[in-house]
């Protein structure tokens, strides 16, 4: 008989094994029971960081904000108070914004369904306090990309142009576009895609057949299905190696509603995304002390997903942002990594096949005319070898 899983949490701080247990407590009373000399030997001003780090703050105020003082310094209590009612303004001002955007796309027979932002708080929290979002997320048909870019453009935002291709290759290999309002400080990303490749994931339509509408609003606005939710929050969690415990308490939270387990599983089979649900699922439960559900044991069970699990355990164990450039060079190894491992056998084919697919850096190597660019299909290899050789030698 096999021995149960274990995460090995050695290399876990004293701060961040207190931030697990205060996640895991359902109330005060069980809070009070963590073993004092946690909160003696905690770095309060480390655990503030983490906890910011971790975009926990508003969800660990709400827990202990009742807290005594002999357990938690009042300053920690306070920061965490401050933090809250930013986040608290800047979820308000997110709701606001998406009604009013939604309202706008209605009106040009725009479909939209909203991924995160305060839609994933109410749905998963029942509060957008709990939460933080630094944006809108939503995802239409990309027959409407232009059509919303235009209309974003009017209503005052500017679009990042971040995104350099060639030979349509952003289609796929890029799956969102991001829009910013200098004036009310807000950012949208608008997606055509819910991952960049390699991915295999349900259309539009087969998602907007599948949609709820949320209660947040009075105007109907739209967002993923239980199932689909689950799939596109453990899919981003994982592409970013959960270095953010909040997409991982995101999944506790998804775990406490009941998934239709046969329904979920299919779908994750289908677009090959059941390593990383089970990954998922065994971080939450190890971790955040999620339950899950009888007819998901076994994603959580198998072996792989485990493995994943524990490989994750790398982002855990220090603040890694993988958004703030340049990633330190063991980070960058690794994640890259575990990337490729994530990836199923059909996954690592697309992906090995994306890399032989011109890249718009093989344009700047040598330049040629549009109608030409399919020459860089077998000059891909060359153009390659040689901005490698050229940047060894800097």
């Amino acid at each position: 008989m096999s021995k149960p899983f274990t995460l090995d949490k050695e290399g876990l701080s004293t701060e961040m094994q207190l931030l697990l247990a205060f996640i895991r407590s359902g109330s005060a009373e069980e809070i009070g029971e963590i073993p004092e000399r946690m909160f003696k030997e905690a770095n309060w001003e480390s655990f503030v960081d983490l906890s910011i780090h971790h975009r926990l703050h508003p969800y660990l105020y709400h827990k202990l904000k009742g807290i005594s003082e002999a357990l938690i310094p009042s300053r920690v209590i306070h920061i965490l108070q401050t933090e809250y009612r930013v986040n608290t303004f800047q979820m308000l001002q997110l709701c606001g914004e998406m009604e009013r955007l939604d309202k706008i796309f209605t009106g040009y027979n725009i479909r939209a369904l909203y991924l995160k932002g305060p839609v994933l708080a109410k749905e998963l929290y029942g509060d957008i306090s709990l939460r933080t979002s630094c944006d809108l997320d939503l995802l239409v048909p990309i027959a409407d990309l232009h059509k919303v870019e235009d209309l974003l453009i009017t209503l005052g935002y500017s679009k990042d142009e971040y995104i350099h291709t060639i030979l349509n290759d952003w289609k796929w290999r890029h799956h969102h576009y991001t829009f910013y309002h200098a004036e009310q400080n807000m950012k949208i990303e608008v997606h055509w895609r819910l991952n960049p490749a390699p991915s295999v994931e349900p259309g539009f339509e087969q998602l907007w057949e599948r949609r709820r509408i949320s209660s947040l609003s009075s105007h109907p606005i739209h967002y993923l299905g239980r199932e689909d939710l689950f799939q596109f929050l453990v899919s981003h969690g994982a592409r970013h190696g959960w270095s953010r415990l909040r997409w991982l308490l995101d999944i506790k939270q998804l775990t406490e509603q009941q998934l239709d387990g046969s329904k979920l599983k299919t779908i994750l089979r289908k677009h090959h995304y059941s390593y990383i649900g089970g990954q998922a699922l065994s971080l939450a439960s190890e971790l955040l002390g999620a339950t899950i559900q009888a007819d998901l044991h076994g994603l959580a069970a198998n072996s792989r997903s485990q493995r994943l699990a524990q490989q994750a355990m790398f982002y855990l164990g220090q603040m890694i942002n993988l958004h703030t450039v340049p990633v330190p060079r063991d980070v960058d190894r690794y994640h890259k990594r575990h990337m490729f491992a994530l990836l199923t056998t059909r996954l690592k084919l697309q992906y090995v096949l994306s890399v032989l697919f011109p890249y718009p850096e093989d344009a700047e190597t040598l330049p040629l005319p549009k109608s030409l660019h399919v020459l860089y299909f077998p000059l891909r290899p060359f153009l390659w070898g040689w901005r490698k050789m050229t940047a060894e030698r800097k």
